[in-house]
Parts: structure tokens; sequence; C-alpha cells
């Protein structure tokens, strides 16, 4: 069962955010530092929260968070949207401008592969208003581009960068 937070109430869950997002992007494969998790919750999700159309979906077991899933709607102006329209100016006019911007799924390393990333994947577009999603991720071969692919995702720029693709994916309303 998934919960949907507000800003207010996800920022007042960032250290519960915090220790997943760790065992997440910590775990061997991944190798974020803990600093990258303390930049998370004191930069990112504050900035992210006050963005229009944010949403954070999360899943418990036992009372402790076990993972989250969050975004946004995306418009010129901000940093990733006017990456991305640089980076794929021919892809820019038909996704960029009104997106959600899928920004984070992350499941606690003891929790994963039992379906936690799918529930939130899906908790976290389900009564979207956006036409469409974006989201970047890894380009090789591990669990989180899998998710997305058997999600429906389609690469768009399988080289945004030197280790990430941008994907997009078409929403039903």
């Amino acid at each position: 069962m998934t919960e949907t937070l507000d800003p207010a109430a996800a920022l007042a869950a960032a250290g519960e955010l915090r220790r997943v997002y760790l065992s997440a992007f910590g775990a061997p494969g991944y190798d974020e530092p803990p600093e990258r998790a303390d930049q998370f919750v004191e930069e990112q999700l504050p900035t992210h929260a006050g963005r229009p159309g944010f949403k954070l979906v999360l899943t418990r077991e036992d009372g402790a968070v076990t993972g989250f899933a969050y975004g946004y709607t995306g418009e010129r102006g901000q940093w990733w949207s006017d990456r991305i329209a640089e980076a794929a100016p021919d892809l820019a006019g038909e996704w960029v401008g009104g997106h959600f911007e899928f920004v984070e799924l992350a499941v606690a390393a003891e929790v994963q592969g039992r379906g936690v990333g799918a529930t939130l994947h899906d908790a976290l577009l389900t009564g979207l208003p956006h036409p469409k999603a974006l989201l970047s991720t890894y380009a090789d071969d591990r669990p989180a581009p899998r998710l997305y692919r058997r999600k429906g995702w389609q690469v768009l720029l399988p080289n945004l960068t030197a280790d990430s693709a941008l994907y997009g994916k078409i929403l039903s309303r």
C-alpha cells in the first residue's frame, strides 16, 4: 500500500527518505556517498517540493518507510528541462514543458526484488493531469531501466550523458 504526501509532509519525512535513499543508492553498483543523501534532503527535495505538481508516494513496512518516488511538473526555465531541451532539441518541442518529471524512485535494499519499485511507479503516475512524462536513468542494464521499459517507457535518447539515457512515456488519462 502506498501513501501520497503533500510537500510539507514530504519535507517532514526527510530523515526517513534519506535513510531509504542511502540504502538504495549507497549499495554496491550505485556507490553514492552519504554526502549525496545529505544533499538530497537538504537541497534537492526542498527545491522540488516547491514546484507545481509535486507528488511524492511512499511505502511502509512495519511503520518504516521502505521506498519512495516523486516528481513534479517540468517546465522550461528549470535546470533539468533546459538541459534536456539543449541535449535533444529535436525532441524538446514535443516533450519538454508541461510534462511530468519523474525525478526519483528509491527502494531500500532490504526490500528490493519484491515489487516495491513497480508499486511506487504505478502510484506516482496514477491520476496525473500531464500528457507525457520524462525521466533519466542509467544507460546500462540494471533494475531501474528494466523496470521502466516493462512499464512502457521508451528510450528517447540513449546517450543523454556517458552513463544515462532519457526515457519518455505517454500517459493515459
